[in-house]
């Protein structure tokens, strides 16, 4: 797929509705005699999105529960099972209208490379700037030369940020294969810039390492792409999983959300209304879909289904009200 560097890839329309199902399944070997779990699965409501219903069911029912905000903002939600159980299901649906926010988008504009840098850059008595947060090597996502190497060649100081930054995302889809299971969670960056292939985590990883290797802001964002696209349009890469991408800091362009800019290079596209966000991090493991301690249990099996549809009739009442 081929991004046209003066609009969004997918096509323009103000809003869809999508509904997204996402079950995870987890069998053990021997009985769990109790566990902790946090679970971030509820999609974020703000102007670029509106979460319109959210239910999430636990399997085995959870002795204690509850859901607070993190620092990023996301929804969490954590549960503690003491009753000793061989399965654990987390079943999570959503319905959310996602707004095309990037229509009409000029690359061209806005602030250059070099001109964000000297806004991210520390100095004494200087104006403190959010997006810095993200402009750091994280757990995930540490500092390498190699990518600073390969960045630089598309962050240019005199270049327009958002231009740049869409080329470095072609250059990522194009030079890198979507090799599902070719790597895992504990597949260092560095690796999959050595191998040329990996999966949506790690081509978001390495984007935001060659991003914040130049000294630029980068988030990452979880969530999910629709399952099947309309008549005529092309399937999207991970659309039958949690998908992940990054967000840039594009000051200058008058963007939403504080001005970031989101950018898929699994599917070399700008999203518009076929990617729903759920969280944003520095890097995977700030997002987390489902994570937890247990005591017992031994070897496990583990089944992720995702399904995201087009609700074509208005809103589509889910079997219980938003929590």
């Amino acid at each position: 797929m081929t991004t046209d560097l003066t609009a969004p890839a997918e096509p323009a329309a103000s809003s869809q509705r999508l509904t997204v199902e996402h079950e995870t399944l987890y069998r053990y070997a021997r009985a769990v005699d109790m566990a902790q779990h946090i679970a971030c699965l509820r999609p974020l409501s703000d102007e670029g999105q509106v979460l319109e219903q959210f239910e999430m069911s636990v399997s085995p029912l959870p002795a204690q529960h509850s859901t607070r905000r993190d620092a990023f903002g996301n929804s969490r939600a954590y549960f503690a099972l003491n009753a000793a159980h061989k399965e654990l299901q987390v079943v999570a649906r959503s319905q959310v209208q996602v707004k095309a926010r990037y229509h009409g988008l000029d690359p061209a504009l806005g602030a250059t490379c070099g001109e964000v840098r000297e806004l991210l850059t520390y100095r004494a008595e200087a104006p403190f700037q959010s997006a810095s947060e993200f402009a750091y090597a994280s757990p995930y996502v540490p500092m390498h030369d190699e990518l600073r190497d390969y960045g630089a060649q598309s962050l240019k100081d005199d270049r327009p940020l958002a231009e740049a930054v869409i080329e470095l995302m072609n250059r990522i889809h194009t030079d890198f294969t979507y090799a599902p299971a070719s790597t895992d969670i504990s597949t260092p960056i560095l690796a999959v810039f050595n191998q040329r292939k990996g999966v949506c985590q790690d081509f978001a990883h390495l984007m935001l390492g060659c991003l914040r290797a130049c000294g630029l802001a980068g988030r990452y964002v979880s969530g999910y792409l629709l399952t099947v696209p309309p008549e005529g349009q092309v399937p999207l890469v991970g659309a039958d999983a949690s998908h992940a991408w990054v967000s840039v800091w594009c000051p200058g362009l008058g963007l939403p959300a504080g001005g970031w800019l989101d950018l898929d290079p699994t599917n070399d596209c700008v999203p518009d209304t076929h990617h729903v966000r759920v969280a944003h991090g520095r890097d995977f493991g700030d997002v987390t879909p489902l994570r937890g301690v247990i005591r017992g249990g031994g070897k496990h099996t583990l089944l992720v289904r995702v399904t995201t549809r087009l609700v074509k009739d208005g809103v589509k009442k889910l079997t219980q009200a938003p929590q």
